[in-house]
């Protein structure tokens, strides 16, 4: 496949778009998650280039798109995915999106409807489940100035790995990093008023979504974040199926590609 990946470019007015193309048939457009780019899909579209067209460009802000001093939201996310698909002169196509990508690939299919034969969606963002409350005050206090949570979290290691429990730690440290590299996510997410992000949260519209939906889980997946946003969408939106994938992870599109594309190929038969 890579031999036949090509990179591009365009300028929009938003801003120029960096993106992965490859293949032919029907149309896949891919948008990574929160704290990836584009190359987030490229094991998952190795399975799928021999019979669709895929396309897997950086968001606005992301990779090796441009990032431009804005505003950024969901709905400038959306004006720019619709100023991408017109320039490429895709009317009918396939959203898969991750994560934030999720949230953008809803938000454009609520938007543009007879635009998307369907949704394909992993961990999406967007709803107001009951753990995001708690995910956006622990995003708030890692990365607040001065780093007081850091030098806490940092002091504290050595007797939390005496007894066992630096895994905690760990994991807020490695979501702190996270944070403070996807400076453009951490905003859309956390960073805005919540007044701005409520306003962009699709749980009200779910309903009235017509396209169809594939949900992907982790079946192992318990009460964590993504196992409670895939619910919550398969809840409330009417033409939703969901499917569990066994995977150790929460990143299926680079842990479980094959089974992602499987899902993907069956679905947009």
């Amino acid at each position: 496949m890579y031999s036949q990946l090509r990179n591009s470019r365009v300028k929009l007015s938003l801003g120029k778009i960096f993106w992965h193309e490859v293949g032919q048939g029907p149309n896949l457009v891919f948008l990574h998650g929160s704290w990836d780019d584009s190359n987030q899909w490229l094991r998952t579209i190795e399975y799928l280039c021999p019979h669709y067209h895929c396309f897997a460009p950086d968001l606005l802000g992301f990779g090796d798109s441009e990032r431009p001093k804005t505003n950024y939201s969901i709905d400038l996310e959306v004006e720019c995915l619709a100023q991408y698909l017109d320039t490429l002169n895709l009317r009918q196509v396939y959203l898969i999106g991750h994560s934030l990508g999720g949230w953008v690939a809803t938000s454009y299919a609520l938007k543009y409807p007879d635009r998307v034969q369907g949704l394909v969606l992993l961990a999406p963002e967007g709803v107001n489940t009951g753990l995001r409350r708690g995910r956006w005050q622990e995003a708030r206090w890692l990365t607040a100035q001065p780093p007081v949570a850091y030098w806490l979290l940092r002091s504290i290691y050595p007797i939390a790995k005496l007894f066992g429990g630096q895994t905690k730690i760990d994991e807020m440290l490695k979501f702190r990093k996270q944070l403070i590299d996807a400076k453009v996510a951490m905003k859309l997410l956390f960073r805005r008023r919540r007044a701005a992000i409520k306003a962009e949260l699709v749980d009200e519209k779910l309903s009235g979504l017509n396209t169809p939906l594939l949900l992907l889980q982790n079946s192992q997946a318990q009460a964590d974040a993504s196992s409670s946003l895939c619910q919550s969408y398969a809840a409330l939106a009417a033409n939703a199926e969901i499917q569990f994938i066994n995977s150790g992870g929460s990143n299926l599109p680079l842990e479980s590609p094959d089974l992602v594309a499987k899902y993907i190929r069956e679905f947009a038969k």
